[in-house]
């Protein structure tokens, strides 16, 4: 019997502990360690923010979920890996041994590295619904007077998409409220232009995006770096194309979401052949540890490399199609590698995302994600808001019933035939 050990029940932990059960052996012992006992969709956490969902609406308790499939829950965060001894170390000091790993963390959000920034600091964040929470009761407020709006990602930032979603969604809805003539808005991004997403641009996504902002009246800084938030106030350097300091902007708010950049969580910073500096654990093309060959890693948590050079640092957004890509690859190395056999399934790292705009929205299919790619389309239309709300009720009865049926796949072939239709 072999101890298979999942760290983390988000988007990707909890799809990995389905197929990895059904992967495995008779005999074989499937568990999945959080630091939280329910699961929450956090696509929809933009819409939380402003009160269009109830957190109740996009959360799941994971215990259930996972008893109905026969896998083990430990409802305790892990405070160190390991890898040496092959064991989790919990929070309540217990420690959980495995044959193998998965980790399926998500990222550390760093509001630390920008003095001001974050919840706890001056800006509001949609990162956790526990932030969206949090930024829809300063959204209550903010409606009740408002005033001037900075929204956007910081340096180092790799999930752009939420930034632009959340600038799209309160921008509609200050328009459903008939204040958006008293909001002024800029968007700040270190980016090195509007719609590079962090993956070079897909397909017209810059000239898009930057037509939709302007239409919109949102003004935008690129290459940015935010020095320093303050009650009110947030401190930009705008850079050149060769990274140095352009011009310094000193832009004021009364509401700000900004992004932040990841890191890899406390349990796993620092070890030597496990992470990069960052934290993100490294892996081969079958997901696997290079210097652990029984640790898996699949989605934020996963070290991928920038796909060109920018002036100011930007990271790789790791989307739901190729995180679910991740999820079957490495069910079926485990099995192989139980098995006897080497690992041989690869991740298909393509990218499909849908982007709500609040009355309409924004889609891309990045066949694959790093260029040259086969598939490169970017498109929007009111089509995609529709989308994402089918997208949302979906995924979420996919988690109740613990099905490893998969999702994205099925998004890019509907997206491939709005292509075709538009061709035609």
């Amino acid at each position: 019997m072999a101890e298979i050990v999942i760290l983390g029940a988000g988007i990707g932990g909890l799809p990995m502990a389905f197929e990895m059960k059904e992967n495995a052996r008779p005999g074989d012992r499937v568990t999945v360690i959080s630091n939280t006992p329910t699961f929450h969709f956090v696509p929809s956490n933009p819409w939380v923010a402003v009160d269009w969902r109830d957190r109740e609406e996009i959360e799941l308790p994971i215990a259930p979920i996972l008893e109905k499939k026969g896998v083990d829950f430990i409802a305790v965060g892990a405070k160190r890996v390991h890898p040496e001894r092959n064991v989790v170390e919990l929070m309540d000091g217990r420690e959980v041994p495995y044959d193998f790993l998965v980790i399926a963390t998500g990222p550390k959000l760093a509001f630390d590295e920008i003095e001001g920034l974050g919840p706890n600091g001056h800006t509001q964040s949609v990162c956790h619904v526990d932030h969206a929470e949090h930024a829809k009761q300063a959204w209550m407020e903010f409606v009740k007077d408002p005033g001037p709006v900075v929204v956007g990602a910081v340096q180092g930032a790799s999930c752009f998409g939420p930034a632009y979603e959340f600038a799209m969604i309160m921008e509609t809805d200050l328009r459903k409220r008939k204040i958006r003539d008293k909001v002024p808005m800029t968007y700040v991004t270190s980016e090195p232009y509007i719609g590079h997403l962090g993956l070079n641009g897909v397909g017209d996504s810059k000239g898009l995006m930057e037509s939709i902002f302007r239409d919109k009246s949102i003004r935008w800084i690129c290459n940015a770096k935010v020095t320093k938030v303050e009650q009110g106030v947030m401190h930009v350097t705008e850079h050149d194309e060769d990274g140095k300091p352009k011009k310094e902007h000193t832009l004021p708010f009364k509401y700000s979401m900004m992004l932040p950049a990841f890191k890899g969580v406390d349990a796993i910073f620092g070890i030597d052949g496990l992470v990069n500096p960052r934290g993100f654990v490294l892996i081969d093309e079958h997901q696997r540890n290079p210097k652990f060959p029984n640790i898996f890693a699949v989605g934020v948590c996963v070290a991928i490399a920038p796909t060109e050079p920018t002036p100011v640092p930007t990271g790789v957004p790791k989307t739901g199609y190729m995180i679910e890509s991740m999820v079957t690859a490495t069910a079926h190395n485990i099995r192989a590698v139980l098995d006897g056999q080497p690992p041989k399934e690869k991740a298909t790292w393509n990218a499909v995302c849908l982007a709500d705009f609040g009355d309409r929205g924004a889609a891309f299919v990045a066949l694959p994600q790093i260029p040259p790619r086969n598939v490169n389309w970017f498109g929007e239309g009111y089509w995609v808001h529709l989308a994402k709300i089918a997208f949302e009720k979906y995924f979420l009865r996919k988690m109740k019933k613990g099905t490893s049926e998969p999702i994205y796949e099925k998004i890019v072939m509907q997206a491939m035939g709005i292509m075709k239709l538009k061709d035609k």
